[in-house]
């Protein structure tokens, strides 16, 4: 999987789809600092997930972001998109990966180096880590911090997400240990600061 360092953001969705989210989508992805954008949506049903995930799609392709499904590896075949992603409790690798074939399928590893290396043997394309600093997008039930980082740094070269709480105060220090994709997700659509595309020309 290849990266571009200047484009280091994970962009995961706001949980809810507004009217004006696909205008700020936009916006954000023209900044040409994000790799992947993630829909997460716990609440919709399937078929309105497909009418979303098609317009999202579309902005993607635009501006050459990979676009990605959380959880849902039905839904990211039927959408036919870039890649998955898949928590502990979602569908397995191998299974996942009989579906959606060559695509890129990332999974979470909370802050454990035994469920990296467990990916890792299932040839995930990512591990995403986290909640390295807290946050109001999910709730936290784990946390990670940068010695956890730097020990997985050096056992894997498999490519690394960082999550949680990610924000322009403190992502430096993720991409100084070597983190190689900040997944930021409240930073940028629930800032009471900044508009979203204003959120992300802090991130440089």
């Amino acid at each position: 999987m290849r990266f571009n360092k200047k484009k280091f953001i994970y962009l995961i969705s706001p949980n809810k789809i507004t009217k004006y989210f696909y205008k700020h989508l936009a916006a954000v992805l023209k900044s040409k600092k994000v790799s992947f954008f993630q829909l997460r949506l716990k609440n919709d049903s399937f078929k309105k997930k497909i009418i979303i995930g098609k317009k999202v799609k579309k902005i993607c392709k635009r501006y050459q972001t990979k676009f990605l499904i959380n959880d849902d590896v039905l839904l990211a075949k039927k959408l036919n998109t870039d890649g998955c992603h898949l928590g502990q409790k979602d569908m397995s690798i191998l299974k996942a990966r009989k579906i959606f074939k060559n695509k890129i399928i990332g999974i979470t590893c909370h802050n454990s180096i035994r469920l990296a290396k467990i990916a890792e043997e299932n040839k995930a394309d990512y591990l995403a880590f986290g909640a390295f600093y807290s946050s109001k997008t999910k709730k936290t039930k784990f946390r990670a911090n940068l010695n956890l980082l730097k020990k997985i740094k050096k056992i894997t070269k498999t490519p690394i997400v960082v999550i949680g709480g990610i924000n322009s105060n403190n992502y430096k220090k993720l991409l100084l240990n070597k983190a190689n994709f900040l997944a930021i997700s409240g930073y940028i659509w629930n800032n009471k600061k900044l508009k979203p595309t204003e959120a992300i020309k802090k991130l440089k």
